[in-house]
């Protein structure tokens, strides 16, 4: 009788680790497309934003914007590569002056090398096309 335990028992252990171990797979397999394809998206990106600050094409926003917020999320972490002016005021939903100078009066502002602004969230093919730089 302890024979035919032992052997129950014995299958068991071993279907248990199988299943472990296929769940990791599973959860890895995931997590290295996730990355993968979270790091293409950034790469492409990079060189888009960073030529767009080359040919020095401005967005001028503020932190409490939902359309800066539109426009900023376009770009993902690429965003830091983007000239960005920041016209809000901490704190309150003042504007700063040095936007008020430069006559900014609506959120996203973008301003171009040739003097040319344009108001609003841009799609990014819209900004390559006013830039030059082009999309990957």
């Amino acid at each position: 009788m302890a024979r035919a335990t032992a052997s129950k028992a014995h299958p068991t252990k071993a279907s248990a680790r199988r299943t472990i171990m296929t769940a990791l797979l599973i959860v890895v397999a995931f997590a290295l497309a996730a990355y993968l394809g979270y790091r293409k998206r950034i790469g492409r990106l990079d060189a888009f934003a960073q030529c767009l600050s080359a040919r020095q094409a401005k967005m001028y926003g503020a932190y409490w914007c939902p359309h800066c917020a539109d426009q900023k999320e376009m770009f993902g972490r690429s965003f830091r590569y983007v000239s960005y002016i920041e016209c809000g005021v901490p704190g309150s939903r003042d504007e700063a002056k040095s936007c008020i100078e430069v006559g900014v009066k609506h959120f996203p502002t973008w301003q171009f090398s040739d003097g040319e602004r344009r108001e609003g969230t841009l799609p990014l093919q819209a900004l390559g096309e006013k830039t030059g730089c082009g999309l990957p």
